[in-house]
């Protein structure tokens, strides 16, 4: 074992010791989805206290690859009669997301003076990786539009689940262990095998949060046609959260305070007015469609793909009515992406020309 090994799996050890302690505080404490919250928090602090946290990406698939199962063996034939009036809220989610979007980069551009491409990159809902990339490539505001970002998460991540168990949507404390282990370890190795094919291929496709998406799309089919009866058990998936929650919260290492003290202000106007303009939408779908306001919100929520999919699982939502949305908001926003580049964006300036070479001319 190399020393880069072995410093990274020492990195990756204290991060997720610290998601451990912090997620078993918040679950002893009874805060909804503890495990991921509390994880979240005690890696964020740490991070921004400069320790080393760190969590490799491969981990990180195997997590994402967990959660898929989990929320697969959530499926029953009762989740999938609700299909016919989805159509309706997408079409009112993409619309809530864009409004959302341009609210919020309003007011980034016009309170805080950013640039109206560093504003819409800062103000889009989820897709982290590629608006960081494109925030790159046209020499925008990389570190607030990824600080601005990170902050939204955050707060999702750790209030969302509060405030809907205030709001009695959902049950207080922490959630039930209705994941227990089988008596086929058969069945759950089938599961396992092929959920991770699937999550493999689609990843390979590039298909939105392939790994989650692939991995949920296996265990929803064998658990929806009574194939499969097995369901990972709760400790496997409160260690799902613990990971999940110490990927969110590394996220802040490196992160110097005075910059982030420069930024939390527009993070916080931006993520009011996306909240607000996003509410007015949810609302509407809840009361014209006649659906669950927990689902919707969490549907709706402006977050990242994979944490809003396991708040889904953790407070007992439909997962697949969250999925559907979570994937209508990816695909949204990817394609919104090149059309802020056009028609906000400069065309990156080519290198300066090499000058020939002027030698002074000797006379004869």
């Amino acid at each position: 074992m190399t020393l880069g090994s072995r410093d990274s799996l020492r990195r990756l050890g204290e991060t997720l010791l610290l998601g451990i302690v912090g997620g078993a505080i918040f679950s002893f404490l009874g805060v909804p989805v503890g495990w991921l919250s509390g994880a979240m928090i005690f890696v964020a602090v740490a991070a921004l206290g400069g320790r080393p946290v760190h969590v490799p990406a491969p981990f990180a698939r195997v997590v994402f690859v967990l959660i898929g199962i989990s929320l697969g063996g959530a499926v029953t034939p009762e989740t999938l009669r609700g299909i016919a009036v989805w159509p309706l809220s997408v079409v009112l989610l993409c619309l809530a997301m864009t409004a959302a979007t341009f609210a919020s980069a309003f007011y980034l551009r016009t309170v805080h003076g950013w640039d109206m491409l560093s504003a819409l990159f800062g103000a889009a809902p989820g897709a982290l990786s590629q608006v960081i990339v494109y925030a790159t490539q046209y020499h925008s505001d990389l570190r607030g539009i990824a600080i601005v970002q990170s902050i939204r998460a955050a707060i999702l991540i750790a209030f969302v689940p509060g405030g809907l168990a205030l709001a009695g949507m959902v049950p207080s404390g922490p959630p039930s262990r209705v994941f227990a282990v089988t008596d086929s370890l058969g069945e759950i190795a089938i599961l396992v095998v092929a959920s991770s094919l699937t999550a493999l291929l689609a990843h390979a496709v590039r298909f939105p949060g392939g790994y989650i998406f692939g991995a949920m799309l296996a265990s929803a089919v064998l658990h929806g046609t009574g194939l499969i009866h097995a369901v990972m058990p709760w400790w496997v998936v409160n260690a799902a959260m613990v990971g999940l929650g110490a990927l969110i919260g590394s996220r802040f290492a490196n992160t110097d305070l005075k910059l982030l003290a420069r930024y939390i202000v527009a993070a916080l106007g931006a993520f009011s007015v996306a909240v607000l303009t996003v509410a007015v939408f949810a609302a509407a779908a809840a009361w014209l469609l006649r659906l669950q306001l927990a689902d919707v919100v969490v549907s709706y929520a402006p977050g990242g793909l994979d944490a809003m999919m396991i708040l889904a699982l953790a407070l007992h939502l439909d997962p697949i009515f969250v999925g559907a949305h979570h994937v209508a908001r990816f695909v949204l926003v990817s394609l919104s992406l090149p059309v802020y580049v056009r028609l906000y964006g400069q065309t990156p300036p080519p290198p300066p020309a090499k000058l020939p070479d002027k030698r002074p001319v000797q006379e004869d």
